[in-house]
C-alpha cells in the first residue's frame, strides 16, 4: 500500500488527487489529528510526530509514504530521509509536497506563500526557490479549518487580513501558493481577497502528477504498492468528524480510530 500522512485532514485534498491520477492504487492514510495542528509547534515535536507516523505506516507495509503535509514536510522530511531510512528502513521511501510544489513555479514568476508559522519559520520554500520569497504565516487557520469554520464570518476576515499583508509585501504579486493542504478549503477566500490576476497554486495536482512520475522511474517501489485499489482511512483521535473529512476528500468517507 501507498502510505500517505498528515497532521490532520489536510492531506485528504492531496489523497484525493492521487486517486484521480492514480485510481488503482492501494492507500492508507494517517492523520494525527489527536495531535492536530503542528502548524505552532516546535520543530523536535513534529519530527517526533512525523517520524512516529511514518513508522506506523511502514509497519502497515507501506514501501513509500508520501508527507501531505507542508508543516511536516519542512520540519521533519529530510532528517528522516537522511538518518532515518539508511540505517533503519533502507528499503523504505518517503517523500514530501515541497520539492515538486517548487518545481512547478516558474523561475521568473513573482511568488508568495501562505502557510503555518512552522513552515515559514523553517526556510524550506525560500531555500528550495533559491532566496527571499514573500511569506505569511498564517496562524489559527488550520484551527478554524479543521473545525469546521471555514465558511464563517471570522474566517473570511481572517483570509482577508493575510491577503492585505501579502499584496503590502509584494503589490506585483503573481501567484500565490498555499503552502499548506489544509488551504484548498479556503481557496475561495483567497480568491475574494487577491486581486483576480494572481494566480491560486494548489498541491493536490502536482503531486499527484510528480507521484505518478517518481513511480514509473522507481519500479521496485510500484512492485511493492498493490493496485487493487482499497483504500483505508485512519487516525489516532478516539473520533472524528467524518462529514467534515469528506468535505477535504471531495466524497463520503469513514475513519477508523487506530487504537
Amino acid at each position: 500500500m501507498l502510505g500517505i500522512f498528515d497532521s490532520g485532514f489536510g492531506g485528504l485534498t492531496v489523497l484525493k488527487d492521487i486517486h484521480r491520477r492514480l485510481p488503482s492504487l492501494s492507500t492508507v492514510y494517517l492523520g494525527d489529528n489527536a495531535r492536530a495542528p503542528y502548524g505552532t509547534r516546535p520543530q523536535d515535536e513534529i519530527f517526533a510526530f512525523t517520524l512516529e507516523g511514518v513508522r506506523a505506516l511502514f509497519g502497515m507495509g507501506c514501501p513509500l509514504v508520501i508527507l501531505a503535509c507542508n508543516t511536516a514536510s519542512t520540519n521533519a522530511l529530510r532528517r528522516i530521509q537522511q538518518e532515518i531510512l539508511p540505517t533503519e528502513f533502507p528499503d523504505r521511501r518517503v517523500l514530501g509536497v515541497i520539492r515538486p510544489t517548487v518545481e512547478r513555479i516558474g523561475a521568473a514568476e513573482r511568488v508568495g506563500v501562505f502557510a503555518t508559522p512552522a513552515t515559514v519559520a523553517s526556510g524550506a520554500y525560500e531555500r528550495e526557490l533559491g532566496g527571499p520569497v514573500p511569506q505569511i504565516d498564517c496562524p489559527g487557520l488550520v484551527d478554524m479549518i479543521e473545525q469546521g469554520r471555514d465558511r464563517t464570518q471570522d474566517a473570511d476576515e481572517m483570509v482577508a487580513g493575510f491577503c492585505e499583508e501579502m499584496m503590502a509585501l509584494d503589490p506585483r504579486l503573481e501567484t500565490a501558493l498555499l503552502g499548506c493542504t489544509h488551504y484548498p478549503l479556503v481557496e475561495g477566500l483567497f480568491k475574494k481577497h487577491l486581486p483576480e490576476d494572481v494566480r491560486i497554486l494548489g498541491q493536490g495536482p502536482i503531486v499527484a502528477d510528480a507521484l505518478a512520475d517518481y513511480l514509473d522511474r522507481h519500479p521496485d517501489i510500484s512492485a511493492r504498492i498493490r493496485t487493487d485499489g482499497e483504500r483505508t482511512y485512519l487516525t489516532t483521535a478516539n473520533s472524528v468528524d467524518d462529514s467534515l473529512a469528506s468535505r477535504f476528500y471531495g466524497k463520503p468517507i469513514s475513519f477508523t480510530p487506530t487504537s
